[in-house]
This record gives C-alpha cells, structure tokens and sequence, in this order.
C-alpha cells in the first residue's frame, strides 16, 4: 500500500523507530497494532503470558478485517504482526527502545510503579508517554528523573481506526518531546491535538459527566436505557447513545475515570452516580463483561436492554 509504505519511509526522519508498549489489553494491542502497520519495531509488554496471546490473537483478527475490506493487503497482514516481539518482562522489553508507550489499567498506583521502573530500565534518552485518560501527566512524571521527557498520549479506542490522539503536557515536559510526540502521531496517520494537564484534559472532561448524567437519568427513573439513548442517537446526531458508549468503554473505567476527575476538582458535578458504583461492584461492567445496561450474551451489537432495566 503507498500510504503505509510513505509513513514506514518517514519514521525514520523522527529518529524513533523502536517503540515499546507496556500493556495488550484493548488500548495496549491497538496501539501496538498501529505503531507496528506503521513500520515501527514494537514490543509488546505485560505480566501475563495469556494477556500477550490475547492480545496477538486480537491484532491478528482486526488485521483479517482490513483485508477482507481491502484496505491492506496479505503482505502488509504479515509485515505488520512480524514487527512485533511480545516480553513478560519489562526491563528485557524496553532495552535500546526510543520510546514507551504506557497502556496499564487506569489505576494510579500502578502507573506509578511502572514508570519508576522505566525510569530505571530506560535509556536516558527514552521518552515516556502514558495513555492514561485521565491521570495527571505531571504526578506521573514526578516519580521520574526525565521530568522533561514525560508525556501523555491518549488514543481513542478502538486505536487503529478512531484519528484523534490527545497530547497531553505535563507541567515540566520539554517543548522539543512534545513538538516529536505530536510529529509521531501525525506519522501513524492520526491527529494530535494538544491539551493541558488537568483532570479527564479534554475528551473525558466533556464525555464522562454526560455519561454520569445519563446514568443520573435512568437511576432517577426519568426514561429507560432504550429511551436515553435513542434521545441522543437520533436528537443529537450520536453515533451510539451514552449508555451503550459507556458499556462499550467499560463501566469500571468510566468510574475510574469520575473518581480521578471528583478528587481532583473537588466538584460535586463528577461524582459517579451511585447505580455505575454498583454495577461495577457487582461485576457487570458492561460488553467486556457479558451485560452492562446492555445484555450482550448473544451478540456485541446492544440489541437487548439488560434484564435488571427492563420493565
């Protein structure tokens, strides 16, 4: 293909071309798949052997759909799954990589964890970016001794179709990292867009109080799920309604996400709904899960409303 064939030509301008990615859940295999269609050498790291295989097996699949579509080819299939090397471990998977993308849980203990070890792991010159979507860069950046060379990248899912990427700086990050971090993005045929490092930045700042209202609504008894969403699919021109959105980001990060944003405003207008903190305790966290306010045991599609809101 000459568009992927342009974009493998340029990485080589940037002076990146190894890219780790800590992670292969949804974000983590997405953003491996892209780096690596891109021509990039990417390794793919996490904990867990079956989480790589799963991961694989999911980069493996969404490739057969492009082919079947014809936006790539076989060969292009084969280029793309060979440029990536799978690591259990993360001081062997980040040796001589230019940068690291960090696509963990959405939990801050973690994240901080992780980038202390890159801080050790990484060649001085490594830049660091995190895909949190809603984390401070800078608290991250603080467990760090390259301050200047800690980033936010935060892909949309699902990362090898959705363009945006928001850019996120922290407090001390150095103009030139952002300056090639927003040069890269463009180089895997996405669109940057910087933002401030302030809780949920942009995307989820707006999005995630318009899903807790949606939650607020039904919780209240105002519509049903049915009824919510199809009001902003066929109202506001949404392509999916809030609720099946949010059964599609996960309803565990989707109160993650609420949580970051209320501690760190102090807003009573972030506070999750009570009926997301119990769906999420009682494991019904939407598709990935089998049933969010959606049931999905006989198809992904949020065709039938959940038992637990049907009347």
């Amino acid at each position: 293909m000459t568009e992927l064939k342009t974009i493998t030509q340029q990485t080589n301008n940037l002076g990146m071309k190894n890219i780790a990615v800590i992670g292969a859940g949804t974000m983590g295999n997405g953003i491996a798949h892209t780096f690596a269609q891109s021509g990039f050498n990417v390794k793919l790291i996490d904990r867990f052997e079956a989480s790589l295989d799963k991961g694989m097996a999911t980069i493996a699949a969404n490739l057969d759909r492009m082919v079947a579509k014809g936006s790539i080819t076989e060969e292009d299939k084969a280029k793309t799954i060979g440029n990536i090397i799978t690591y259990t471990d993360i001081k062997d998977g980040v040796v001589n990589v230019d940068l690291v993308v960090e696509a963990a849980t959405e939990n801050v203990e973690l994240k901080l964890e992780i980038f202390k070890q890159l801080n050790e792991y990484c060649d001085e010159k490594t830049i660091l970016a995190t895909n949190t979507s809603s984390i401070s860069i800078t608290q991250i950046a603080a467990v760090t001794t390259r301050q200047d060379k800690v980033i936010g990248m935060h892909f949309m899912n699902p990362v090898p179709i959705m363009k945006l990427v928001e850019i996120i700086r922290g407090y001390n990050t150095s103009d030139d990292v952002t300056k090639a971090i927003m040069d890269l993005s463009e180089k895997l045929g996405k669109v940057p867009v910087e933002v401030n490092d302030y809780p949920g930045f942009v995307a989820n700042r707006i999005l995630m109080p318009m899903i807790n209202e949606a939650i607020e609504t039904l919780y209240n008894g105002v519509a049903g799920v049915y009824e919510i969403d199809t009001v902003m699919k066929l109202g506001m021109a949404h392509p999916m309604g809030p609720l099946q959105l949010a059964d599609f980001i996960g309803l565990d990060v989707c109160l993650s996400i609420l949580n970051v944003m209320y501690d760190g405003f102090k807003n009573p207008k972030y506070a999750p709904c009570p009926l997301l903190v119990n769906m999420v305790r009682a494991g019904k966290l939407g598709v990935k899960s089998g049933e969010g306010f959606y049931d999905y045991s006989e198809s992904k599609k949020a065709e039938k409303v959940a038992a637990m809101f049907t009347k």
